[in-house]
C-alpha cells in the first residue's frame, strides 16, 4: 500500500518533469552553439573547455537526466531512488574531475566567483542529488521536492555559466579583454 502511495506521489510530478526535461534539452541544444563560438575565438586549451564548457552540457543533461528518471513507470519507488542517488555520485565525481581541470587549465584565472559556480554549487547539487535519491527511498514526498529544487539548481547553473562563457568570449574574441588585464 506504501509503495503505491509513493509511486503515485511521483506520477504527481510528471507536468513539471515535462517542463524542466524540455527545458534542459532545449538548453543543451544552444550550448552546441557556445561550444562553436569557443572554437572560433582564441581559446585552444583543452583542459578550460573540459573545465568551464562541457560541465555546462552535463549539468543540462543530468537535468533531463532526472525527468526521465522521474517519468520512468519504475515497479518500486526504490528502483527510481537508487537511480537517482546513482546520478548524483556520477554527477559528483565529474564536477571533482572538472574542478581539478579549471586548476590545470592556462587560459583564463578563475575567480572566487567562477569557483563557485563552476565548483562547489555543482558539487553541493550532486551530493544533494545523491542523499535525495536516499531521502525518496524512505520520504518520497520530501524527496521529490528536493530532487525538484536539484532539477532547477542544475538548470539554473547551466544556465549562468553558458552566459558567462558566451559573454566571456564575446568580450575576449574581440580584444576588448585585453584592456582589463593592461591596467592591472
Amino acid at each position: 500500500m506504501i509503495e503505491g502511495a509513493a509511486l503515485s506521489t511521483l506520477t504527481s510530478w510528471q507536468n513539471f518533469y515535462v517542463i524542466v526535461g524540455s527545458s534542459a534539452g532545449a538548453l543543451t541544444g544552444l550550448q552546441f552553439v557556445t561550444m562553436t563560438l569557443i572554437a572560433e575565438s582564441r581559446i585552444s586549451d583543452m583542459r578550460a573547455v573540459r573545465a568551464f564548457g562541457s560541465p555546462i552540457v552535463v549539468h543540462f543533461c543530468v537535468a533531463l537526466l532526472i525527468a526521465a528518471l522521474a517519468s520512468c513507470p519504475w515497479p518500486t519507488l526504490f528502483c527510481a531512488a537508487a537511480a537517482l542517488a546513482c546520478c548524483g555520485l556520477g554527477g559528483l565525481a565529474y564536477s571533482l574531475i572538472a574542478i581539478r581541470h579549471a586548476g590545470k587549465q592556462t587560459s583564463y584565472n578563475p575567480d572566487w566567483e567562477d569557483w563557485m559556480w563552476y565548483g562547489w554549487l555543482p558539487v553541493l547539487t550532486y551530493a544533494a542529488l545523491a542523499l535525495a535519491g536516499f531521502i525518496v527511498a524512505i520520504k518520497p514526498t520530501s524527496g521529490l521536492f528536493l530532487v525538484a529544487a536539484i532539477s532547477l539548481a542544475l538548470l539554473f547553473i547551466g544556465i549562468h555559466n553558458s552566459w558567462d562563457s558566451v559573454t566571456y568570449i564575446a568580450v575576449h574574441r574581440h580584444g576588448k579583454g585585453n584592456e582589463e588585464k593592461e591596467t592591472k
